[in-house]
């Protein structure tokens, strides 16, 4: 069984040798936990895809620290350099063609590589100790509910890995938006995260295209990861609905986007207020909770498609998928 670390000094500097030896560790980001490993090395990187049972053709994101190795990783187009000083440290993904020191294993055998800093003051201290890359696709079996605390990670993964991190509840609590820089004339989102559309197109004053991918098999091959059909799901049966919340029968529950007047066990909300940020925060713990209720299904209010807002409906909308 899986122990969990405090962030100390010494800590630390134990799990950067675990990278280091070829292991695998639970460890937090910005956004939610990461399974982690020294993405150079390709025997650690199938140990992660092996713990988490996700499919070979998934790539994954790979973790930096800081600038200064960026390029030994990627070719990156000076185009992107403005968004690299406006949101990195943070939730955004940037896919650029990599360079031969990226393994296969890790890019599912794509030309390009996903590339994120995040900005976890935990996950900082560890990059600083660590002289490699970190791969670290979301602590939890392969399509569950993605984990944004230590406790989420042990109750899937604790008999799976030795070692989590602890760093808190995750402040961002979805997952990082991931733009493809492929085409550099033309960047690309394939993923809606953290970063909303309309904050990118304001740092690069031009549109970006928001291409819409919904892969239907685990084994198909995948430009990035999160764009499987059934995604980010809990084993509860998931509805959607906007307007008029619909009636409950017995065995079945209902998630408001913010505190309202009913008010009983199987009534839930993401927010006090409706913040937004603050229903993102709060998405991925709330489905965590109601999946241990053990309800039959549960009717899920949608946010408005603004905003981070796009984000939030496309996990919900992977989350209530039916196979």
């Amino acid at each position: 069984m899986a122990q969990i670390f405090q962030p100390t000094p010494e800590n630390l500097d134990f799990l950067s040798e675990v990278f280091r030896w070829g292991n695998i560790a639970a460890i937090p980001t910005e956004t939610v936990y990461g399974l982690a490993c020294n993405a150079l090395d390709p025997q650690a990187v199938s140990k992660v895809f092996a713990a988490k049972g996700r499919p070979s053709t998934n790539p994954l994101i790979v973790h930096i620290d800081s600038l200064d190795d960026l390029e030994t990783y990627a070719v990156v187009p000076q185009s992107a350099q403005k968004l690299i000083d406006a949101f990195w440290p943070g939730p955004l993904t940037l896919i650029f063609p990599k360079t031969e020191v990226v393994p296969d294993t890790v890019t599912a055998g794509l030309d390009s590589v996903a590339i994120r800093m995040p900005s976890h003051p935990v996950f900082r201290e560890l990059g600083k100790r660590c002289d490699f890359p970190i791969a670290a696709p979301s602590a939890n079996p392969f399509g569950y509910v993605s984990p944004t605390t230590s406790t989420h990670v042990m109750r899937t993964m604790g008999d799976k890995i030795n070692w989590i991190l602890e760093g808190g509840t995750c402040s961002g609590g979805i997952e990082s938006t991931i733009l493809s820089y492929k085409n550099p004339s033309q960047p690309t989102i394939l993923r809606h995260g953290g970063i909303p559309i309309d904050a990118l197109e304001s740092i690069l004053g031009r549109k970006i295209l928001s291409k819409e991918v919904v892969v239907e098999e685990a084994d198909q091959s995948l430009e990035a990861p999160g764009l499987l059909k059934r995604h980010y799901s809990p084993e509860t049966r998931i509805e959607l609905f906007t307007g008029t919340p619909p009636l409950l029968s017995e065995q079945e529950a209902i998630v408001l986007l913010q505190k309202g007047g009913r008010s009983s066990d199987s009534v839930f909300h993401f927010s006090e207020n409706g913040l937004i940020e603050e229903i993102a925060r709060n998405l991925y713990k709330v489905l965590q909770e109601i999946d241990q209720k053990q309800f039959k299904r549960v009717f899920i209010e949608t946010p408005p498609t603004e905003g981070i807002g796009v984000a939030i409906c496309d996990r919900l909308t992977r989350a209530a998928a039916q196979e």
